[in-house]
């Protein structure tokens, strides 16, 4: 098969979907890669690795007219025109976060699109999402810190140790992937944690790997407007797969916590889960509402494209490597987690979360009757 791998646009977006190494592989498999120039600088991966690698190096078209189109973040406007029908798109879609615009343009063009967030492993884990929810994760804590600093129109309260003394509060809503790296991130800088999630049977378990002075609460919206009022650094970091994130802080929680806090909201790939947030990026990271510092950049891992690219391309080849091998239908019908992945296919949203979130229930068909297996 062909094997396209764009340069991603994104603001400040410099990861890339396949390592020189996982393009030896495919190559190795008897497959074509086209890599677009420069796509892989932004990670320290230069054209020359690539082309060492038996990768052809190509222009924007070229490494779109592929049978497969890996990417690591959505198509922007700019790429719509290189979606057809006959190409699997395989990245991160997040197409429930209100993306209506991306979701007609790979259905007029039939194209199939598999998002990396709802492919699912045989223990309903989310394998191709958690590398880069644990990297945000860890990002939520360091940027909120850095935010609360004085100089940036926070409050002026630390997180971490001094002397013995914890200081700054967090709170993370959310004990997922995101929720667990940033819970671990501020204990071990010296930070008081308080930890909501839903499920009251797993909060011991999560103070083993958290921290014994961890504050694990079970999410409800008393217990968690309680706590806002003065938290120092509010995460966002609610998840329901390929589903729009619900809202659980209110504006009205927001307007009581103190001026110069802030807000990270991982969620806000999946539409958010804080009401006050909207989408950023990496150029204008942060808006400030009621007093309180909100940063929602949609490609938070890249801002750390080595790291990231790394944990990334390790989860996703070996699904890249099936599909390229066995084909579209026989890895659908041999994987049903991957399957799963699959959002769009023929002109149908194939993903009912998705078709839900959007209002476009009409345009729904299970994968199984559009393909007519």
């Amino acid at each position: 098969m062909k094997i396209g791998v764009p340069k991603e646009i994104k603001d400040k977006e410099n990861r890339v979907a396949l390592t020189p190494e996982g393009a030896k592989q495919l190559v190795s498999e008897g497959h074509s890669v086209f890599v677009e120039k420069s796509a892989g600088t932004g990670s320290g991966f230069s054209d020359e690795e690539y082309s060492k690698s038996g990768a052809n190096i190509v222009d924007t078209a070229k490494a779109w007219d592929c049978d497969i189109v890996i990417k690591v973040k959505e198509p922007l406007e700019s790429e719509y025109k290189f979606l057809k029908e006959n190409q699997i798109l395989f990245t991160y879609l997040h197409l429930a976060g209100v993306a209506k615009a991306l979701t007609d343009v790979l259905l007029k063009a039939k194209a199939t699109s598999i998002a990396y967030e709802t492919v699912e492993d045989s223990y309903n884990r989310l394998p191709l999402l958690a590398p880069m929810s644990a990297v945000a994760g860890n990002m939520a804590v360091q940027i909120g810190a850095y935010y609360l600093a004085k100089f940036n129109n926070g409050k002026g309260m630390m997180l971490g140790e001094v002397m013995n003394h914890f200081y700054g509060k967090v709170v993370i809503i959310g004990d997922g992937v995101v929720g667990r790296h940033a819970a671990k991130t501020a204990y071990g800088i010296g930070a008081n944690v308080f930890l909501f999630g839903r499920h009251e049977e797993r909060m011991d378990h999560l103070r083993d790997i958290i921290g014994r002075k961890a504050h694990v609460i079970v999410s409800t919206p008393e217990s968690i407007a309680e706590h806002v009022l003065d938290a120092d650094l509010v995460v966002g970091a609610v998840l329901v797969t390929g589903a729009k994130a619900p809202f659980v802080v209110t504006e009205k929680m927001v307007k009581t916590m103190q001026p110069g806090s802030v807000i990270v909201d991982v969620s806000i790939d999946q539409g958010g889960c804080i009401e006050t947030s909207k989408p950023t990026k990496h150029s204008d990271p942060v808006f400030v509402k009621h007093g309180v510092t909100h940063y929602c950049v949609t490609n938070m891992p890249g801002a750390y494209p080595r790291t990231s690219t790394i944990a990334l391309t390790n989860a996703t080849f070996p699904y890249l490597l099936k599909l390229a091998n066995e084909g579209f239908e026989k890895s659908m019908k041999s994987d049903a987690g991957f399957a799963k992945g699959v959002n769009t296919y023929g002109g149908f949203i194939t993903y009912k979360p998705v078709a839900e979130a959007l209002k476009m229930d009409s345009k729904f068909k299970e994968l199984n009757a559009a393909l007519d297996i």
